[in-house]
């Protein structure tokens, strides 16, 4: 009888599963136990392919083997690892039963368990990479390059330390993201690609391959490229952790751009704010005791399993640390690996989703700028007296601006009435005066900024 979802443990298990079958079943092909499985006998049958092709064996025994590797399922290793207490003995045992004497002493030949599980491990995170994360990551990127340049023109007031600052655009504040998320790609992808494998025996010296080749490395390389993996650099027992801890630092530094999305999408839905909505379903309910709640939960959720996820990159700094040629000190935690990158990817493709349906109310953003419209031309005022030789503007404007707040003057109305400043402002060309006299328009380089950086990562990623 199949196991009820429900007593699973682990909520990525029942919870998450569960609101997203679909990514989960994709994700399951190269991080569930199933799969890791799977790829340790895809390892095993390309060492038996390159032993016929060096004349170790035959090909017909090569077949065997590949062939009996195709057959093993993961429960019968279990049961055989509960004989052995060795895993990939285990994995041994159930090849070796399948095919005949002649083969039995090639299975596993020369090699020690680690070849076959860094080497797996390698492969199923550059493919799930491949397959799955980047097409996720890159889909999310043309959102949000569509929503830059879509609002690139979009008047918003910038905001720094919660507080207005001078106006800016929305697609500005999107292209951000765009810049940051694409960077991460890039570097996602390069991490990928330089996972490494090994087939390089018990302490990384060659020992027994040896024995039978004069050019163990290239022996190595060649098992490595029928899975489309290099070796390492330089192996022990294990393959130097580093290649898995920058490509898992890619994946959490990924997930920070997410979370800070998140965050700064979250706070403009706050009802003072008001400036961009989560679209809402017709069924859907934000409170189970406010009915007019409509809760940004979705980017809180992100942001949830960021807090969730990112601290996992210390265990990942930890597990660089291995004693001698090896020690077991990450045996338990390198199997909770691959939910960084599953959690990452969930939260990827539920930021596409919303992100994509994301309600922007322009029309609040220009009433949000409009209040302090008076007092962010603060800036420009001071930079012009400025650039006139005014010997203390920002004193002169900033004492301006106490006056304004006190009085209930706009500060053009007395920067105008200013005798002081009026031999500076007579020196104003009509471009400087028309952004003076129309706050609106201090947006600088905001919208040639975003189309450039939007044809810039476009470009880069290779996105039509």
């Amino acid at each position: 009888m199949e196991r009820d979802l429900f007593l699973n443990l682990s909520p990525l298990d029942h919870r998450y599963y569960v609101s997203n079958r679909a990514l989960f079943n994709q994700l399951a092909e190269f991080f569930s136990e199933n799969a890791y499985i799977h790829y340790e006998l895809k390892v095993e049958a390309a060492l038996a392919n390159v032993l016929a092709k060096r004349g170790l064996c035959s090909p017909a025994v090569a077949c065997e083997i590949v062939h009996a590797c195709e057959q093993v399922e993961p429960a019968e290793v279990y049961q055989e690892e509960e004989k052995t207490k060795h895993n990939i003995r285990a994995l041994v045992n159930c090849i070796q039963r399948r095919v005949s004497s002649e083969a039995k002493p090639f299975v596993h030949f020369t090699t020690t368990s680690v070849d076959i599980m860094d080497s797996a491990t390698a492969l199923r995170f550059k493919e799930a990479t491949l397959q799955v994360v980047l097409p996720k990551m890159l889909e999310l990127e043309s959102i949000l390059i569509a929503l830059a340049r879509r609002e690139k023109a979009t008047l918003q007031v910038g905001r720094t330390h919660g507080q207005h600052a001078v106006p800016l655009t929305f697609g500005f504040a999107m292209a951000e993201y765009v810049s940051r998320l694409g960077s991460r790609i890039e570097t996602v992808s390069k991490a990928a690609q330089e996972l490494r494998g090994k087939i390089a025996g018990a302490v990384g010296a060659y020992n027994a391959s040896s024995l039978f080749f004069d050019d163990p490395l290239e022996f190595e390389a060649e098992v490595l490229r029928e899975l489309g993996l290099k070796p390492a650099n330089y192996s022990n027992q294990i393959v130097e952790p580093e290649y898995l801890t920058d490509y898992i630092h890619g994946i959490i530094s990924a997930f920070g751009v997410l979370a800070n999305l998140a965050d700064d999408i979250r706070h403009l839905q706050r009802t003072e704010i008001g400036e961009v909505g989560e679209a809402f379903e017709a069924t859907q309910v934000g409170s189970s005791t406010m009915p007019h709640k409509r809760n940004p939960w979705n980017f809180e959720h992100v942001k949830s399993m960021w807090k969730e996820f990112m601290p996992r990159m210390i265990t990942m700094y930890a597990d660089q640390i291995s004693e001698h040629q090896r020690d077991l000190t990450n045996s338990a935690s390198g199997r909770f690996v691959p939910e960084i990158v599953i959690g990452f990817v969930a939260a990827v493709d539920r930021m596409t989703r919303v992100m994509q349906k994301l309600v922007v109310d322009q029309e609040r953003m220009l009433q949000n700028f409009d209040s302090t419209k008076e007092m962010v031309i603060a800036e420009p005022i001071y930079i012009l007296l400025a650039s006139l030789n005014h010997p203390n503007a920002h004193e002169a404007v900033r004492l301006l601006t106490l006056e304004s707040q006190k009085t209930g003057k706009t500060l053009r109305q007395l920067v105008n009435e200013n005798e002081e400043l009026a031999p500076y402002l007579n020196k104003l060309t009509p471009k400087q005066l028309e952004i003076l006299n129309n706050p609106e328009k201090y947006i600088g380089h905001a919208e040639q900024k975003t189309e450039q950086l939007c044809d810039e990562w476009q470009q880069r990623l290779g996105i039509n």
